[in-house]
């Protein structure tokens, strides 16, 4: 059985895919053999010797000491693209937002002060 230890929320869905019949998941676990890490800052941590891998569950791989772990020959890897929805409706909410004014219409809305007969 591997062990997986994370070191941040991971979601439900994601940790689904690791049948518990062959992996141990949990967030403290000794001699883990795999670290799943969101965006906790491992450069300072001490990492087990016995991990092979550590799995970053997004973008980048800044919060984790590629070159010590290429040195030991630790794998690491990550998952671009896994917040693409979340990109994607914020890029679209500024473009609606810009294109349309929204902020400014939204901003004198807000200081409108009075009854509705008074507003109007």
């Amino acid at each position: 059985m591997f062990k997986v230890q994370t070191l941040n929320n991971i979601a439900v869905q994601g940790l689904e895919r690791l049948p518990r019949d062959q992996y141990e998941v949990a967030s403290e676990l000794g001699r883990p053999d795999a670290i799943m890490v969101r965006s906790h800052k491992m450069h300072d941590m001490e990492i087990p010797e016995t991990v092979l891998a550590i799995g970053r569950a997004g973008a980048g791989v800044n919060n984790i000491p590629v070159d010590a772990m290429s040195k030991r020959g630790v794998v690491v890897f990550n998952a671009p693209g896994a917040n693409a929805n979340a990109v994607k409706e914020l890029v679209l909410a500024g473009l609606l937002l810009a294109a349309r004014n929204l902020m400014l219409g939204w901003e004198f809305a807000r200081s409108q002060q009075g009854d509705d007969a008074t507003i109007n």
